[in-house]
């Protein structure tokens, strides 16, 4: 079995159904509902149990289906906030969202451990998730084929990714495709020819990041904005933010929160944005 066929099996073993949040009829005024990015979620999962810990009564419910699916929810008023890890689209601009920035992240590029490849360009990259790259040796590692981990098109990491890597060029069609950050993970750390990308929060001794056109993925070269595939993370509402949402929101971007939640999670506080 060649090593795309066996990443592609084990990526599928690893896919989890994920569901959204719909607003159900007559939900109650103290219920917030929040979802979109998997990326995100991990913020604003800790971000709920500490405001509901904080104002008694109040339900927040956080879901992660994708940032495509939350900006979509959230237009639609089936959510009250969505969330993304990629900037709106000019076509998206003109549905009257509210962009929140509340976090800076990072996409580090991500290999097996065991591969001696510590950084390539971002030249490099491009060839390789386009399929024009497809053996190790063809950057300096070993003889050993390239198993392409690739996200799902709802993806804001995905989308974010492309923007920075590939321009206006397609992905490898024959790659993995993974509806999750962790799933993504896992895959790159049990093949040792797999690559992948995830936000630098999510990145663990399970893997290894790759630096970029020589500058490594940290919290030093992304706040001072040299890494070259840094991004912020995003709320969004329909219209200015009101009640419920407005309280979240703000609770989110308070200190107590960016220099806890957001830098546990493995993010940088949206001050720190250099860009």
């Amino acid at each position: 079995m060649n090593l795309r066929r066996a990443v592609a099996l084990l990526a599928l073993s690893l896919v989890l159904v994920v569901s959204g949040c719909a607003r159900s009829v007559g939900v109650s005024l103290t219920t917030l509902t929040v979802t979109g990015s998997t990326t995100v979620l991990p913020i604003a999962e800790v971000a709920a149990t500490e405001f509901e810990a904080a104002n008694p009564g109040k339900r927040v419910l956080v879901s992660g289906i994708g940032s495509s699916a939350g900006i979509e929810a959230v237009t639609k008023g089936t959510c009250d906030i969505g969330t993304s890890s990629r900037d709106l689209k000019p076509e998206e601009k003109s549905l009257g969202l509210v962009d929140i920035k509340i976090a800076l992240d990072a996409i580090a590029v991500i290999v097996n451990p065991s591969n001696p490849v510590s950084g390539l360009t971002k030249a490099q990259v491009s060839d390789i998730f386009q399929g024009k790259i497809t053996n190790w040796k063809g950057v300096g590692g070993p003889d050993l084929p390239i198993g392409l981990v690739n996200r799902d098109e709802a993806s804001g990491t995905r989308e974010a990714f492309s923007k920075f890597v590939l321009g206006t060029a397609d992905f490898d069609p024959t790659a993995a495709v993974l509806p999750g950050t962790g799933q993504v993970r896992s895959v790159v750390a049990q093949a040792s020819g797999a690559i992948g990308y995830i936000s630098l929060g999510f990145v663990d001794p399970s893997v290894k990041a790759l630096a970029v056109d020589g500058i490594p993925a940290n919290e030093t070269t992304v706040g001072n904005g040299t890494y070259p595939l840094s991004r912020y993370l995003h709320f969004l509402t329909k219209g200015q933010p009101s009640g419920l949402a407005k309280a979240y929101i703000d609770f989110v971007l308070s200190p107590k929160i960016q220099e806890s939640v957001v830098r546990d999670a493995g993010f940088l506080p949206v001050a720190e944005g250099g860009k």
